[in-house]
């Protein structure tokens, strides 16, 4: 037997978005979207112009009423992270105040794909239409996401060539040697009228007296402490100094006058993500670009004592120590028995309190047998003053020693100077402009311009180490001939000047000098 079956459709009743009971028929809630990419008179006259637009073009539709003009001005469109009105504009359209957006194109919205796809759908769940003038795209119909999506892509692939574009252009001018400083937080230097790097001299003070500091012994922390004490302010205007700022004052090549170029480069261009560029990039070095706070030798000699200090001492058992800088015979006292370092102990034999120095071989296990003696840092202080009085008593003889030395560093240094690889480089420079603007193969010549580059650094190192090692002798030759009388007491700056170690034996001190002179000193 058949059964009659009765069915009654019930509508739906749409409670946000732009198909609301028909019988009421209220007037669609309109608002556009407007964003121009730049700040620059020609773009925010587009941006006025497109909020003129939309007004008069919602308003003339009697079926549509104005919920709203949103436009961000000089905005990026790869994120929409730091575009409020677009984000003001979906809180507004959630909270059902909005039936339609109407923008001039997919460009204008979103040029990431992803970003553009998530709002669209999450609009239209609402029921929400967005409508693209340019595409002639309305998200509603049933065509519109597949034409959204090819459309979203190439708006995207739009934005990553604009951004390829931005990085040749900023590409070139490195090329060209233009160098770009964001000063306000630079120590030591401003802009000038031409904008321009140019010396403050207030912060170049602060800045030679972090260089000067560090050379004699400071540590980083030492050195911000100091800052601190005095009210010295950072270039961001902050009371605390850390330790990681000191350290990139010390290695910016801009203090002598120079310029690395490109030390970050951008991974994403969606996501606007800078990393450390080691090689991945080019990098450009400009020679001479601005007058120098610090003099290059002194430049030199602090990123050698940077690479100094980063390397631990190995031991002769093979035990490696970090560098301390908390007394001036620290890591320079040598056990002349087992190789190992002398530690500064604080000393209480039965209530008689002193300062001794220890070989680490007797106070910890280190595999090897030793009896080095026990020394009084008074022993070791008057070590010093002997030494140096020794060198004073015999003046000719030291002298004519040193010279001796001189004439050994420069017969030993490399006979090849910078110049000729620097005129080598510049050829090979040209070429690979020229080969990389012709968008033809330029490994080989890379390479050979990376060679050159380690030829020139090592020739460069070379030459400053054999400079400060005749700087040390003529420093100390100076020293000699200016003393007049005996040193009376110890003085702490003259180890840190002049003295490379001390050599504990059993019965006798070794004391050399950074300059090659050894003195031995009985006791």
């Amino acid at each position: 037997m058949a059964v009659s079956r009765n069915v009654t459709v019930i509508p739906a009743i749409k409670r946000v978005g732009n198909n609301k009971n028909s019988e009421s028929k209220p007037k669609i809630r309109v608002a556009a979207y407007c964003r121009v990419s730049t700040d620059s008179e020609e773009q925010a006259s587009s941006y006025e112009i497109q909020i003129e637009h939309y007004t008069k073009y919602i308003k003339k539709n009697k079926e549509w009423e104005l919920a709203g003009i949103f436009a961000d001005d000089g905005i990026t469109g790869t994120n929409t992270k730091k575009r409020e009105e677009f984000n003001r504009m979906i809180e507004e359209c959630m909270a059902g105040k909005i039936d339609m957006i109407i923008t001039k194109s997919i460009s204008r919205f979103a040029r990431n794909t992803l970003d553009c796809l998530k709002y669209i759908r999450q609009l239209k769940d609402k029921n929400i239409a967005v409508f693209f003038e340019k595409e002639n795209i309305n998200t509603m119909d049933s065509k519109g996401e597949v034409l959204l999506t090819i459309m979203a892509s190439l708006a995207q692939q739009e934005s990553q060539s604009l951004s390829q574009n931005v990085k040749l252009g900023i590409q070139y001018r490195y090329q060209q040697g233009e160098v770009q400083v964001n000063h306000k937080r630079f120590l030591g230097y401003t802009k000038d009228e031409n904008k321009q790097l140019v010396i403050d001299p207030e912060g170049a003070e602060v800045v030679k007296r972090i260089y000067r500091e560090y050379l004699e012994g400071a540590s980083l922390l030492q050195i911000a402490r100091g800052l601190e004490a005095d009210g010295i302010l950072t270039a961001a205007g902050k009371a605390k100094w850390r330790p990681e700022t000191l350290k990139k004052i010390l290695q910016n090549e801009k203090y002598i006058g120079d310029a690395l170029l490109q030390k970050t480069y951008t991974t994403d261009f969606l996501n606007k993500t800078r990393v450390k560029n080691n090689g991945i990039v080019p990098q450009y070095y400009v020679e001479g670009n601005h007058e120098a706070i610090i003099p290059k030798d002194i430049f030199l000699r602090v990123q050698e004592e940077l690479v100094r200090r980063r390397v631990v001492k190995t031991s002769a058992n093979g035990k490696k120590r970090s560098y301390s800088c908390n007394h001036c015979f620290a890591q320079i006292v040598i056990c002349g028995e087992c190789g190992e370092m002398f530690r500064r102990i604080h000393w209480n034999n039965r209530g008689c309190k002193s300062i001794v120095w220890r070989c680490i071989s007797r106070l910890e296990p280190t595999g090897q047998e030793c009896h080095a003696r026990i020394v009084n840092e008074m022993v070791l202080e008057n070590v010093v003053v002997q030494a140096i009085n020794t060198l004073l008593g015999d003046k000719s003889t030291y002298q004519a020693q040193l010279q001796q030395n001189i004439a050994n560093v420069i017969r030993s240094a490399q006979q090849k100077t910078a110049d000729g690889i620097d005129e080598k480089l510049q050829e090979l420079q040209k070429e690979l402009l020229k080969k990389a603007n012709n968008k033809e193969a330029y490994d080989k010549i890379a390479d050979e311009i990376f060679k050159l580059r380690e030829q020139r650094e090592k020739c460069t190192v070379d030459t400053t180490a054999r400079d400060a090692q005749i700087a040390r002798i003529n420093d100390l030759q100076d020293y000699i001939k200016q003393q007049r009388t005996d040193l009376a007491e110890f003085d702490e700056t003259l180890v840190k000047r002049w003295l490379k170690q001390i050599i504990v034996w059993e019965d006798h001190f070794t004391v050399e000098l950074k300059s090659g002179l050894k003195i031995d000193i009985e006791g």
